[in-house]
Protein backbone atom coordinates (compact mmCIF):
# COMPACT_ATOMS: atom_id res chain seq x y z
CA UNK A 1 0.00 0.00 0.00
CA UNK A 2 1.34 3.43 -0.90
CA UNK A 3 1.99 5.81 1.94
CA UNK A 4 0.50 9.27 2.27
CA UNK A 5 2.40 12.17 3.74
CA UNK A 6 1.23 15.49 5.06
CA UNK A 7 3.73 18.37 4.90
CA UNK A 8 3.01 21.20 7.31
CA UNK A 9 5.48 24.10 7.51
CA UNK A 10 8.86 22.60 8.52
CA UNK A 11 7.41 19.32 9.81
CA UNK A 12 6.69 16.10 7.94
CA UNK A 13 3.94 13.98 9.48
CA UNK A 14 3.70 10.34 8.42
CA UNK A 15 0.12 9.13 8.09
CA UNK A 16 0.83 5.43 7.71
CA UNK A 17 3.99 3.36 8.01
CA UNK A 18 4.69 0.13 6.23
CA UNK A 19 8.03 0.70 4.53
CA UNK A 20 10.90 0.45 7.03
CA UNK A 21 13.33 2.12 4.60
CA UNK A 22 11.15 5.21 4.36
CA UNK A 23 11.01 5.41 8.16
CA UNK A 24 14.81 5.23 8.31
CA UNK A 25 15.01 7.97 5.70
CA UNK A 26 13.02 10.30 7.91
CA UNK A 27 15.03 9.72 11.09
CA UNK A 28 15.04 12.94 13.15
CA UNK A 29 18.82 12.72 13.50
CA UNK A 30 19.27 12.78 9.72
CA UNK A 31 16.90 15.70 9.34
CA UNK A 32 18.54 17.60 12.19
CA UNK A 33 21.99 17.31 10.64
CA UNK A 34 20.63 18.47 7.28
CA UNK A 35 18.90 21.49 8.83
CA UNK A 36 22.06 22.37 10.77
CA UNK A 37 24.02 22.29 7.52
CA UNK A 38 21.43 24.62 5.96
CA UNK A 39 22.03 27.10 8.79
CA UNK A 40 25.78 26.78 8.21
CA UNK A 41 25.30 27.68 4.54
CA UNK A 42 23.13 30.66 5.42
CA UNK A 43 25.91 32.07 7.59
CA UNK A 44 28.65 31.25 5.04
CA UNK A 45 28.10 33.14 1.76
CA UNK A 46 31.89 33.32 1.16
CA UNK A 47 35.07 31.59 2.31
CA UNK A 48 35.63 34.42 4.80
CA UNK A 49 32.21 33.87 6.35
CA UNK A 50 32.66 30.09 6.37
CA UNK A 51 35.89 30.40 8.34
CA UNK A 52 34.28 32.87 10.73
CA UNK A 53 31.42 30.43 11.29
CA UNK A 54 33.84 27.55 11.89
CA UNK A 55 35.87 29.72 14.23
CA UNK A 56 32.82 30.48 16.37
CA UNK A 57 31.85 26.81 16.52
CA UNK A 58 35.38 25.84 17.56
CA UNK A 59 35.61 28.52 20.23
CA UNK A 60 32.24 27.43 21.63
CA UNK A 61 33.60 23.86 21.76
CA UNK A 62 36.65 24.89 23.81
CA UNK A 63 39.28 25.17 21.06
CA UNK A 64 42.05 27.77 21.50
CA UNK A 65 42.77 30.33 18.76
CA UNK A 66 46.50 30.26 17.89
CA UNK A 67 48.58 32.96 16.25
CA UNK A 68 51.25 31.98 13.75
CA UNK A 69 53.52 34.87 14.79
CA UNK A 70 54.02 33.88 18.43
CA UNK A 71 55.38 30.76 20.13
CA UNK A 72 52.97 27.92 20.75
CA UNK A 73 52.50 26.15 24.06
CA UNK A 74 50.66 22.98 23.14
CA UNK A 75 49.58 20.38 25.68
CA UNK A 76 48.24 16.84 25.20
CA UNK A 77 44.48 16.72 25.71
CA UNK A 78 43.91 20.25 24.42
CA UNK A 79 42.31 21.60 21.23
CA UNK A 80 43.48 24.41 18.93
CA UNK A 81 42.94 26.11 15.58
CA UNK A 82 44.75 28.52 13.29
CA UNK A 83 43.42 30.75 10.48
CA UNK A 84 45.20 31.79 7.28
CA UNK A 85 43.96 34.87 5.40
CA UNK A 86 40.68 34.34 7.28
CA UNK A 87 39.61 32.11 4.38
CA UNK A 88 41.36 28.90 5.48
CA UNK A 89 41.35 27.25 8.90
CA UNK A 90 43.15 24.28 10.44
CA UNK A 91 41.75 22.84 13.68
CA UNK A 92 43.45 20.09 15.67
CA UNK A 93 43.15 18.19 18.92
CA UNK A 94 46.13 16.56 20.66
CA UNK A 95 45.37 13.20 22.24
CA UNK A 96 45.92 13.05 25.98
CA UNK A 97 48.12 9.96 25.52
CA UNK A 98 50.19 11.57 22.78
CA UNK A 99 53.89 10.67 22.95
CA UNK A 100 55.97 12.20 20.19
CA UNK A 101 58.46 9.35 19.85
CA UNK A 102 56.06 6.40 20.30
CA UNK A 103 53.05 5.39 18.20
CA UNK A 104 51.47 8.78 17.58
CA UNK A 105 50.57 10.23 14.19
CA UNK A 106 48.03 12.45 12.43
CA UNK A 107 44.44 11.68 11.44
CA UNK A 108 43.46 14.38 8.96
CA UNK A 109 40.30 15.35 7.09
CA UNK A 110 41.08 17.90 4.36
CA UNK A 111 38.37 20.04 2.72
CA UNK A 112 38.06 23.42 0.98
CA UNK A 113 35.95 26.52 1.63
CA UNK A 114 35.64 28.08 -1.83
CA UNK A 115 33.10 27.59 -4.62
CA UNK A 116 32.83 28.85 -8.23
CA UNK A 117 31.30 32.32 -8.35
CA UNK A 118 31.43 35.78 -9.90
CA UNK A 119 33.85 38.13 -8.13
CA UNK A 120 33.84 41.93 -8.25
CA UNK A 121 36.83 43.29 -10.16
CA UNK A 122 39.38 45.65 -8.53
CA UNK A 123 37.96 48.35 -10.82
CA UNK A 124 34.29 47.55 -11.23
CA UNK A 125 32.79 50.80 -12.52
CA UNK A 126 30.74 49.99 -15.63
CA UNK A 127 27.81 51.70 -17.34
CA UNK A 128 25.81 50.74 -20.41
CA UNK A 129 22.59 52.02 -21.98
CA UNK A 130 21.48 53.90 -18.89
CA UNK A 131 22.32 51.04 -16.52
CA UNK A 132 24.90 51.00 -13.76
CA UNK A 133 26.58 47.61 -13.71
CA UNK A 134 29.24 45.94 -11.60
CA UNK A 135 32.16 44.52 -13.57
CA UNK A 136 32.86 40.96 -12.47
CA UNK A 137 35.34 38.21 -13.25
CA UNK A 138 34.83 34.47 -13.20
CA UNK A 139 36.20 32.46 -10.27
CA UNK A 140 36.63 28.76 -10.92
CA UNK A 141 34.71 26.62 -13.38
CA UNK A 142 31.07 27.37 -12.78
CA UNK A 143 28.00 26.40 -14.77
CA UNK A 144 27.67 30.03 -15.68
CA UNK A 145 24.34 29.85 -17.46
CA UNK A 146 22.78 28.97 -14.09
CA UNK A 147 23.64 32.51 -12.93
CA UNK A 148 21.26 34.18 -15.39
CA UNK A 149 17.99 35.57 -14.00
CA UNK A 150 18.91 34.93 -10.38
CA UNK A 151 18.39 37.51 -7.63
CA UNK A 152 21.96 38.17 -6.52
CA UNK A 153 23.72 40.17 -3.85
CA UNK A 154 27.29 40.74 -2.64
CA UNK A 155 29.25 39.29 0.28
CA UNK A 156 32.88 39.17 1.35
CA UNK A 157 35.25 41.33 3.34
CA UNK A 158 35.74 45.09 3.36
CA UNK A 159 38.93 46.84 4.45
CA UNK A 160 37.99 49.93 6.45
CA UNK A 161 40.13 52.71 7.90
CA UNK A 162 39.54 53.05 11.63
CA UNK A 163 41.65 55.40 13.76
CA UNK A 164 44.48 55.34 11.26
CA UNK A 165 44.51 51.53 10.96
CA UNK A 166 43.14 49.16 8.32
CA UNK A 167 40.46 46.88 9.76
CA UNK A 168 38.85 43.89 8.08
CA UNK A 169 35.06 43.59 8.31
CA UNK A 170 32.73 40.94 6.93
CA UNK A 171 29.82 42.06 4.81
CA UNK A 172 26.74 40.29 3.48
CA UNK A 173 23.81 42.32 2.20
CA UNK A 174 20.92 39.84 2.30
CA UNK A 175 18.49 41.63 -0.02
CA UNK A 176 18.61 41.25 -3.83
CA UNK A 177 20.87 43.88 -5.42
CA UNK A 178 22.00 42.51 -8.75
CA UNK A 179 20.80 40.48 -11.69
CA UNK A 180 22.27 39.05 -14.89
CA UNK A 181 19.26 39.33 -17.21
CA UNK A 182 18.67 36.87 -20.00
CA UNK A 183 18.01 38.07 -23.53
CA UNK A 184 14.35 37.79 -24.52
CA UNK A 185 13.59 34.79 -26.71
CA UNK A 186 12.05 37.10 -29.32
CA UNK A 187 15.44 38.78 -29.89
CA UNK A 188 17.30 35.54 -30.59
CA UNK A 189 17.54 33.42 -33.69
CA UNK A 190 16.58 29.75 -33.60
CA UNK A 191 20.26 28.78 -33.72
CA UNK A 192 21.09 31.12 -30.82
CA UNK A 193 18.25 29.70 -28.75
CA UNK A 194 19.35 26.13 -29.42
CA UNK A 195 23.01 26.79 -28.65
CA UNK A 196 22.50 29.21 -25.75
CA UNK A 197 25.96 30.64 -26.32
CA UNK A 198 27.04 33.74 -24.45
CA UNK A 199 30.18 35.74 -23.81
CA UNK A 200 31.61 35.27 -20.32
CA UNK A 201 33.08 38.76 -20.55
CA UNK A 202 30.11 40.67 -21.96
CA UNK A 203 26.95 38.84 -21.01
CA UNK A 204 27.66 37.95 -17.36
CA UNK A 205 27.96 41.55 -16.14
CA UNK A 206 25.13 42.17 -13.64
CA UNK A 207 22.83 45.19 -13.41
CA UNK A 208 22.91 47.18 -10.15
CA UNK A 209 20.82 50.31 -10.82
CA UNK A 210 19.86 52.88 -13.44
CA UNK A 211 22.02 55.91 -13.99
CA UNK A 212 19.12 58.36 -13.61
CA UNK A 213 18.10 57.08 -10.18
CA UNK A 214 21.72 57.11 -9.07
CA UNK A 215 22.19 60.70 -10.21
CA UNK A 216 19.07 61.88 -8.39
CA UNK A 217 20.12 60.10 -5.22
CA UNK A 218 23.65 61.54 -5.30
CA UNK A 219 22.31 65.11 -5.54
CA UNK A 220 20.19 64.61 -2.44
CA UNK A 221 23.15 63.42 -0.37
CA UNK A 222 25.86 65.63 1.10
CA UNK A 223 29.18 65.38 -0.76
CA UNK A 224 32.09 63.74 1.01
CA UNK A 225 35.11 65.80 2.01
CA UNK A 226 37.56 63.39 0.38
CA UNK A 227 37.57 60.34 -1.81
CA UNK A 228 39.25 57.05 -1.04
CA UNK A 229 40.95 54.84 -3.58
CA UNK A 230 37.95 52.52 -3.55
CA UNK A 231 35.58 55.37 -4.39
CA UNK A 232 37.56 56.16 -7.52
CA UNK A 233 37.46 52.56 -8.71
CA UNK A 234 33.88 51.52 -7.99
CA UNK A 235 30.36 52.82 -8.46
CA UNK A 236 29.20 55.31 -5.80
CA UNK A 237 26.06 53.19 -5.49
CA UNK A 238 28.05 50.10 -4.54
CA UNK A 239 30.29 52.05 -2.14
CA UNK A 240 27.23 53.57 -0.47
CA UNK A 241 25.64 50.16 0.04
CA UNK A 242 28.81 48.71 1.53
CA UNK A 243 29.36 51.67 3.86
CA UNK A 244 25.86 51.33 5.28
CA UNK A 245 26.24 47.57 5.66
CA UNK A 246 29.49 47.72 7.67
CA UNK A 247 28.68 50.94 9.50
CA UNK A 248 31.35 53.32 8.23
CA UNK A 249 31.72 56.41 6.06
CA UNK A 250 32.08 55.90 2.33
CA UNK A 251 35.53 57.50 2.26
CA UNK A 252 36.71 55.09 4.97
CA UNK A 253 36.41 52.08 2.64
CA UNK A 254 39.90 51.27 1.38
CA UNK A 255 39.32 48.05 -0.55
CA UNK A 256 37.31 44.83 -0.55
CA UNK A 257 37.05 41.23 -1.73
CA UNK A 258 33.47 40.70 -2.87
CA UNK A 259 31.67 37.77 -4.43
CA UNK A 260 28.22 37.65 -5.96
CA UNK A 261 25.94 35.19 -4.17
CA UNK A 262 22.43 33.90 -4.63
CA UNK A 263 19.83 35.38 -2.28
CA UNK A 264 17.57 32.33 -2.38
CA UNK A 265 18.18 30.46 0.87
CA UNK A 266 19.01 26.75 0.97
CA UNK A 267 16.13 24.41 1.77
CA UNK A 268 14.90 20.84 2.00
CA UNK A 269 13.43 19.62 -1.27
CA UNK A 270 11.19 16.86 -2.61
CA UNK A 271 7.87 15.24 -1.79
CA UNK A 272 9.38 13.77 1.38
CA UNK A 273 11.99 16.51 1.90
CA UNK A 274 14.75 13.96 1.37
CA UNK A 275 16.98 16.30 -0.67
CA UNK A 276 18.87 19.50 0.07
CA UNK A 277 18.90 22.35 -2.45
CA UNK A 278 21.69 24.80 -1.72
CA UNK A 279 24.37 27.07 -3.13
CA UNK A 280 28.06 26.36 -2.40
CA UNK A 281 27.42 22.73 -1.48
CA UNK A 282 30.75 21.98 -3.17
CA UNK A 283 32.54 22.12 -0.85
CA UNK A 284 31.04 23.71 2.24
CA UNK A 285 29.13 20.52 2.96
CA UNK A 286 32.40 18.67 3.45
CA UNK A 287 33.71 21.57 5.55
CA UNK A 288 30.65 21.43 7.77
CA UNK A 289 30.90 17.65 8.22
CA UNK A 290 34.63 17.78 9.01
CA UNK A 291 34.25 20.42 11.72
CA UNK A 292 31.18 18.78 13.22
CA UNK A 293 32.93 15.41 13.35
CA UNK A 294 36.12 16.78 14.90
CA UNK A 295 34.22 18.62 17.62
CA UNK A 296 31.97 15.65 18.33
CA UNK A 297 34.86 13.18 18.39
CA UNK A 298 36.64 15.24 21.04
CA UNK A 299 33.63 15.67 23.28
CA UNK A 300 31.69 12.45 22.81
CA UNK A 301 31.41 9.87 25.56
CA UNK A 302 33.76 6.94 25.09
CA UNK A 303 35.62 8.40 22.13
CA UNK A 304 37.10 11.65 23.42
CA UNK A 305 40.76 12.52 23.83
CA UNK A 306 41.42 10.63 27.09
CA UNK A 307 42.82 7.50 25.43
CA UNK A 308 43.88 9.13 22.15
CA UNK A 309 47.52 8.85 21.09
CA UNK A 310 47.14 10.72 17.78
CA UNK A 311 46.51 14.29 16.67
CA UNK A 312 43.11 14.80 15.03
CA UNK A 313 42.97 17.49 12.36
CA UNK A 314 40.29 19.16 10.21
CA UNK A 315 41.94 21.38 7.59
CA UNK A 316 39.82 23.66 5.39
CA UNK A 317 41.71 25.37 2.55
CA UNK A 318 40.80 28.14 0.14
CA UNK A 319 41.28 28.42 -3.64
CA UNK A 320 40.81 24.75 -4.54
CA UNK A 321 38.57 25.76 -7.43
CA UNK A 322 41.45 27.66 -9.06
CA UNK A 323 44.32 25.25 -8.43
CA UNK A 324 45.16 25.74 -4.72
CA UNK A 325 48.32 27.73 -5.52
CA UNK A 326 47.98 30.41 -2.84
CA UNK A 327 49.19 31.03 0.70
CA UNK A 328 45.83 29.76 1.98
CA UNK A 329 45.56 26.93 -0.54
CA UNK A 330 46.29 23.22 -0.22
CA UNK A 331 49.34 23.55 -2.49
CA UNK A 332 50.97 25.94 0.01
CA UNK A 333 53.22 25.19 2.96
CA UNK A 334 50.29 25.71 5.35
CA UNK A 335 49.55 22.12 6.38
CA UNK A 336 53.14 20.75 6.27
CA UNK A 337 54.39 23.67 8.36
CA UNK A 338 51.61 23.20 10.93
CA UNK A 339 52.28 19.45 11.22
CA UNK A 340 56.00 20.08 11.72
CA UNK A 341 55.37 22.89 14.19
CA UNK A 342 53.06 20.70 16.28
CA UNK A 343 55.75 18.06 16.62
CA UNK A 344 58.56 20.50 17.28
CA UNK A 345 56.46 22.14 20.00
CA UNK A 346 55.54 18.89 21.70
CA UNK A 347 58.95 17.19 21.36
CA UNK A 348 61.61 17.33 24.05
CA UNK A 349 64.32 18.68 21.72
CA UNK A 350 64.74 19.63 18.06
CA UNK A 351 66.71 16.51 17.09
CA UNK A 352 64.02 14.26 18.55
CA UNK A 353 61.33 16.28 16.82
CA UNK A 354 62.79 15.82 13.33
CA UNK A 355 63.04 12.06 13.67
CA UNK A 356 59.71 11.71 15.45
CA UNK A 357 57.93 13.79 12.82
CA UNK A 358 59.26 11.64 9.97
CA UNK A 359 58.02 8.51 11.73
CA UNK A 360 54.67 10.11 12.56
CA UNK A 361 54.01 10.91 8.90
CA UNK A 362 54.39 7.20 8.09
CA UNK A 363 51.80 6.39 10.77
CA UNK A 364 49.33 9.01 9.55
CA UNK A 365 46.28 8.91 7.31
CA UNK A 366 44.22 11.55 5.51
CA UNK A 367 40.74 11.74 4.03
CA UNK A 368 40.47 14.36 1.30
CA UNK A 369 36.76 15.17 1.30
CA UNK A 370 35.20 16.82 -1.73
CA UNK A 371 31.80 16.34 -3.31
CA UNK A 372 31.30 13.41 -5.70
CA UNK A 373 29.29 13.01 -8.92
CA UNK A 374 26.01 11.26 -8.20
CA UNK A 375 24.37 9.48 -11.12
CA UNK A 376 21.93 11.77 -12.95
CA UNK A 377 18.55 10.18 -13.80
CA UNK A 378 18.52 11.95 -17.18
CA UNK A 379 22.19 11.35 -18.04
CA UNK A 380 22.95 7.91 -16.61
CA UNK A 381 25.12 7.14 -19.65
CA UNK A 382 27.69 9.65 -18.36
CA UNK A 383 28.62 7.18 -15.62
CA UNK A 384 30.34 3.84 -16.12
CA UNK A 385 27.75 1.17 -15.33
CA UNK A 386 29.54 -0.16 -12.23
CA UNK A 387 30.25 3.28 -10.80
CA UNK A 388 26.94 5.09 -10.43
CA UNK A 389 26.73 6.58 -6.91
CA UNK A 390 23.18 7.34 -5.83
CA UNK A 391 21.93 10.08 -3.54
CA UNK A 392 20.95 8.77 -0.09
CA UNK A 393 23.15 5.66 -0.49
CA UNK A 394 26.32 6.71 1.32
CA UNK A 395 29.71 8.39 0.98
CA UNK A 396 31.71 7.78 -2.22
CA UNK A 397 35.29 6.50 -2.53
CA UNK A 398 36.82 8.17 -5.59
CA UNK A 399 39.39 6.41 -7.80
CA UNK A 400 41.42 7.53 -10.80
CA UNK A 401 44.27 5.65 -12.50
CA UNK A 402 45.90 8.94 -13.55
CA UNK A 403 46.17 10.18 -9.95
CA UNK A 404 43.49 12.83 -10.21
CA UNK A 405 42.41 11.30 -6.91
CA UNK A 406 44.82 10.02 -4.26
CA UNK A 407 42.96 6.80 -3.41
CA UNK A 408 44.82 3.51 -3.77
CA UNK A 409 43.85 -0.08 -2.89
CA UNK A 410 45.39 0.04 0.60
CA UNK A 411 43.68 3.27 1.60
CA UNK A 412 40.36 2.15 0.11
CA UNK A 413 40.55 -1.16 2.01
CA UNK A 414 41.08 0.67 5.30
CA UNK A 415 38.10 2.96 4.76
CA UNK A 416 35.84 0.10 3.66
CA UNK A 417 36.73 -1.87 6.78
CA UNK A 418 36.16 1.13 9.05
CA UNK A 419 32.80 1.85 7.41
CA UNK A 420 31.66 -1.78 7.51
CA UNK A 421 32.52 -2.01 11.20
CA UNK A 422 30.15 0.92 11.86
CA UNK A 423 27.39 0.13 9.31
CA UNK A 424 28.16 3.21 7.24
CA UNK A 425 27.30 2.75 3.54
CA UNK A 426 30.10 3.29 1.03
CA UNK A 427 29.89 3.71 -2.75
CA UNK A 428 32.59 3.77 -5.44
CA UNK A 429 33.26 6.11 -8.37
CA UNK A 430 35.62 6.42 -11.29
CA UNK A 431 35.07 8.29 -14.55
CA UNK A 432 34.54 6.69 -17.94
CA UNK A 433 37.56 6.51 -20.22
CA UNK A 434 35.98 9.00 -22.62
CA UNK A 435 35.14 11.51 -19.89
CA UNK A 436 37.27 14.24 -18.29
CA UNK A 437 37.94 14.02 -14.56
CA UNK A 438 38.17 16.78 -12.00
CA UNK A 439 40.72 16.70 -9.22
CA UNK A 440 40.87 17.55 -5.54
CA UNK A 441 43.29 18.62 -2.83
CA UNK A 442 44.02 14.95 -2.13
CA UNK A 443 46.96 14.41 -4.51
CA UNK A 444 48.44 17.82 -3.59
CA UNK A 445 48.35 17.23 0.15
CA UNK A 446 49.53 13.64 -0.10
CA UNK A 447 52.55 14.67 -2.18
CA UNK A 448 53.46 17.62 0.05
CA UNK A 449 53.04 15.90 3.40
CA UNK A 450 53.87 12.26 2.60
CA UNK A 451 50.65 11.14 4.32
CA UNK A 452 48.65 8.23 2.87
CA UNK A 453 45.42 9.72 1.46
CA UNK A 454 42.07 8.67 0.06
CA UNK A 455 39.63 10.89 -1.81
CA UNK A 456 35.99 10.70 -0.76
CA UNK A 457 32.85 12.77 -0.89
CA UNK A 458 29.08 12.92 -0.76
CA UNK A 459 27.23 12.30 -4.05
CA UNK A 460 25.48 15.33 -5.48
CA UNK A 461 23.81 16.62 -8.64
CA UNK A 462 24.37 19.94 -10.45
CA UNK A 463 27.97 20.30 -9.27
CA UNK A 464 29.23 23.88 -9.83
CA UNK A 465 25.76 25.23 -10.56
CA UNK A 466 24.55 28.20 -8.57
CA UNK A 467 22.16 25.70 -6.90
CA UNK A 468 23.28 22.16 -6.12
CA UNK A 469 21.48 19.12 -4.76
CA UNK A 470 22.27 16.19 -2.45
CA UNK A 471 20.53 13.68 -0.18
CA UNK A 472 19.60 14.40 3.42
CA UNK A 473 20.78 11.02 4.75
CA UNK A 474 24.26 11.35 3.27
CA UNK A 475 25.07 14.31 5.53
CA UNK A 476 24.80 12.04 8.56
CA UNK A 477 26.62 9.21 6.79
CA UNK A 478 29.59 11.50 6.16
CA UNK A 479 29.65 12.98 9.66
CA UNK A 480 29.53 9.49 11.13
CA UNK A 481 32.36 8.29 8.90
CA UNK A 482 34.59 11.20 9.90
CA UNK A 483 33.77 10.68 13.59
CA UNK A 484 34.76 7.01 13.58
CA UNK A 485 37.81 7.84 11.49
CA UNK A 486 38.99 10.14 14.26
CA UNK A 487 38.08 7.79 17.11
CA UNK A 488 38.51 4.25 15.73
CA UNK A 489 41.04 4.30 12.92
CA UNK A 490 43.78 2.79 15.13
CA UNK A 491 41.50 -0.18 15.83
CA UNK A 492 42.13 -1.42 12.28
CA UNK A 493 44.82 -4.16 12.24
CA UNK A 494 48.28 -2.68 12.80
CA UNK A 495 49.70 -4.49 9.77
CA UNK A 496 47.52 -2.40 7.47
CA UNK A 497 48.02 0.98 9.11
CA UNK A 498 51.80 0.99 8.56
CA UNK A 499 51.65 1.86 4.87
Amino acid sequence: MAEEWVVVSDDVARVSVEDENVEDMMQPRYRENALNFIEFIKSSPTSFHAVATCKKKLLDAGFTDLSDVVSWNLQPGNKYFLCQNNSAIVAFAVGKQFVHDAKSGFKIVGVHTDSPCLKVRPISTQESQGFIQVSVQLYGGGIWHSWFDRDLTVAGRVIVEENGQSVEKLVHIPRPLLRVPNLAIHLQTADEIAAFKFSNEVHLQPVLATQLTSQIKSKLEAPTTRKSSAQSRHSPVLISLLAKAVGCKEEEIEDFDLSLVDTQPPCLLGAFEEFISSPRMDNLLSTYCAMEALIASCNGAGNGLEDETDIRIAAAFDNEEVGSESIQGAASALLPSILQRIYSTLAADSKTAVDAYAAAVRRSFMISADMAHGVHPNYAEKHQEHFRPQLQKGVVLKHNANQRYATDSIGASLIRELAAKNDIPIQEFTVKNDSPCGSTIGPLLSARTGVKTVDMGMPQLSMHSIREMCGVDDVTHQINLFKVFYSQFRDIPETLTHV
